[in-house]
């Protein structure tokens, strides 16, 4: 029974391991599909709170940044050319934005995502290896 114990241990190690070196591997497949992802969720933005809306939103007013490369993204969608930019642009959090470049933020948010999972990315992988590591133990 131990040994299967101890099996079962290396066995979930070596998945941990597997799972590690796909996702260092594909990064840059995972940079590209969040960018992809953000720039159709704000093709298809709505104020209405679907759930992607609702991440823009979330993002933009967490991180003060507007649009996936900078706030001009917002002028090729649909909410855009009917209310112009959403309140989550917004610099102060008592502005109405509508069209008016000068009360948003400028920053785009793919960067600023980018840059903090990357800074996070040496914790994770730190906690993650001691996990991995303490499990045998």
């Amino acid at each position: 029974m131990l040994k299967l114990y101890a099996m079962f241990l290396t066995l979930i190690f070596l998945v941990e391991l597997v799972a590690a070196i796909v996702g260092f591997v594909f990064r840059h497949e995972i940079k590209n599909s969040f960018k992809n992802n953000y720039e159709k969720a704000l093709k298809q933005y709505n104020s209405t709170g679907d759930y992607r809306s609702h991440a823009v939103d979330k993002i933009q007013s967490t991180l003060h940044c507007c649009g996936v490369t900078d706030y001009r993204d917002w002028t090729d969608t649909n909410y855009y050319s009917e209310k112009g930019f959403p309140k989550s642009c917004c610099k102060r959090e008592d502005c109405t934005p509508q069209r008016d470049p000068d009360k948003v933020n400028n920053e785009g948010c793919f960067i600023k995502v980018m840059t903090i999972i990357e800074s996070e990315m040496g914790v994770v992988a730190g906690i993650s290896f001691g996990v991995a590591c303490f499990q045998d133990i």
